[in-house]
């Protein structure tokens, strides 16, 4: 049985895993914040949740740059969940930003927005959003949700990343994917602000 969270620097191949989460959280309402940092705590996460003012702040967090440059205090998530509409870069911003670096990509990354727009929902999945939720109304289906998603993504097999997010190469030789090229290790420098 595996345990929650991303893999560890230089684990075995047998895949150790975490024993907390990290989830970052990109949402510029600080009640929707607040309400999203005791949802997570009143399901059981253990874990940090480091929570952000919008979409420039995550892709700082994501490449470790200012405050966020101790991966001991600010671990590469486990998985992210944005919102779409916010100040400085949005959620659109940063599924773009992972899409564009193969080596992150490979996060979940959640939208969870008030809008139910068509054209956000589906230019989201466009950009690599691996679900869409909209915001609910009441905490209790809130708690709901964050238990569902928190349960899903850490019960999947996730690709092997260093503290840093990087993918961890593996030998493909005879292996089915060989024939994929696998991820560079460097990310690209931040989006135009």
């Amino acid at each position: 049985m595996q345990h929650e969270g991303v893999l560890l620097e230089g684990s075995s191949p047998t895949r150790m895993r975490k024993q907390m989460t990290t989830v970052l959280v990109a949402e510029d309402d600080v009640n929707d914040r607040l309400l999203l940092e005791t949802a997570f705590q009143s399901v059981g996460v253990k874990g940090p949740v480091h929570l952000v003012n919008d979409g420039l702040e995550a892709i700082a967090y994501l490449m470790g740059e200012g405050q966020y440059s101790d991966r001991s205090r600010f671990a590469y998530p486990s998985f992210i969940i944005t919102d779409l509409k916010m100040p400085k870069l949005d959620g659109l911003a940063v599924l773009q930003h992972l899409k564009s670096n193969p080596a992150w990509s490979i996060i979940p990354t959640i939208v969870l927005s008030a809008s139910a727009d068509e054209d956000d929902i589906r230019t989201a999945y466009q950009l690599g959003a691996s679900s869409f939720h909209s915001k609910p109304a009441k905490f209790a289906e809130l708690l709901a949700l964050v238990k569902m998603i928190h349960d899903y993504w850490m019960s999947c097999e996730i690709p092997e990343v260093d503290v840093s997010g990087k993918q961890v190469k593996t030998p493909k030789k005879g292996k089915l994917g060989e024939r994929f090229k696998q991820p560079e290790q460097g990310c690209q420098t931040r989006v135009d602000r």
